[in-house]
């Protein structure tokens, strides 16, 4: 038994999945993202055999997990280091309490055994008190590394994270320092001290995000384009539902100068900025799609007029040359 239409559309995948997972196979289609509907030809060409309807179902669902595969893929290995290292933090917290609850329980057999005398307590009170007069900074720092590590934890290993306005992606924790690389790949080790003391933003935990593109036009141009271009780029960004949320906001945000003005959207994708990849990628074909809409309204550009007053011209002078051309001068001595 066939399929009554020649259409698969968005509402029949989405019987066997949620509408974000359904908006992100029904892209993988040629053209599908646009219509919201692909063809059996082109389920064909991209499966490779023939099908039936249940083959159909199949497909769709797979194409859905092939979409998620990398993301779980990624996620699981972000876990199985985050996991790897909060095990070595622990360790070294462990070992680090064994030393002290060692020392504890010598202090107190040396009570009750009565082989430390008053003295003894005494003296070995003075030389601790020195200690730890001498590291206390070390001491401090430590204490506050625990409660940066267990207690805060702000972010994880694999994390996309804003630092002092340096977007970094985290990928090494340990009990007293945190290691990320910059973008050019040089490694950055920050005492996890000092991070707590800082605002630290992280991408991977925050929602859907928000992106704005602004650019400028003529002071002159009409309202109608400014409308035109709007709608425009509102119904390009609505027909990706699967990389857009819907109803962006476009205003004239500011104008420059006496000639400019400034255009704002504001939008917001359908992914948070942990793939930074993915959203400038995103973000480069909007910037594309909006210089082909000023082409296709035919928005172009102008200068501020300028008045130039010429108040003096030189004289022309007659220049006069005698060098010849090589082949006149031969020809004249003919």
């Amino acid at each position: 038994m066939g399929f009554p239409n020649k259409y698969i559309f968005l509402e029949d995948i989405m019987h066997f999945m949620g509408e974000g997972k359904a908006l992100k196979t029904i892209s993988l289609f040629e053209g599908a993202s646009e219509t919201g509907k692909f063809s059996k030809t082109a389920l064909k060409n991209w499966v490779g055999i023939g099908f039936g309807p249940t083959f159909i179902i199949l497909s769709c669902v797979h194409a859905s997990l092939q979409i998620h595969k990398v993301n779980a893929f990624r996620e699981r290995r972000a876990l199985a280091l985050t996991l790897n290292d909060t095990k070595t933090a622990v360790n070294k917290l462990h070992q680090m309490v064994n030393i002290v609850v060692a020392i504890v329980i010598l202090i107190i057999s040396l009570l009750i055994l009565g082989i430390a005398t008053k003295q003894y307590i005494s003296y070995s009170s003075s030389q601790l008190l020195l200690v730890v007069f001498i590291f206390k900074n070390t001491y401090k720092n430590i204490f506050e590394a625990i409660i940066f590590l267990f207690v805060m934890h702000p972010f994880d290993v694999d994390d996309q994270c804003e630092i002092d306005g340096v977007q970094m992606i985290v990928e090494e924790m340990n009990i007293l320092i945190t290691v990320v690389p910059r973008g050019d790949n040089q490694k950055i080790v920050f005492p996890n001290s000092t991070l707590a003391t800082r605002p630290i933003g992280n991408f991977y935990r925050s929602p859907e995000m928000g992106d704005s593109v602004e650019f400028f036009i003529h002071i002159a141009t009409p309202a109608e384009k400014i409308a035109l271009i709007r709608h425009i780029i509102i119904s390009y960004m609505e027909n990706k539902k699967d990389h857009w949320a819907p109803s962006p906001l476009i205003i004239v945000k500011d104008f420059e100068g006496l000639n400019k003005l400034k255009v704002a959207i504001w939008i917001r994708h359908k992914i948070n900025h942990q793939n930074m990849g993915e959203r400038w990628t995103r973000q480069c074909l909007l910037i594309e799609e909006i210089v082909k809409i000023m082409k296709d309204v035919d928005i172009d550009y102008r200068m501020i007029p300028s008045d130039i007053n010429v108040r003096a011209m030189p004289m022309p002078s007659l220049v006069t040359s005698t060098r010849l051309l090589r082949s006149w001068s031969s020809s004249g001595s003919q």
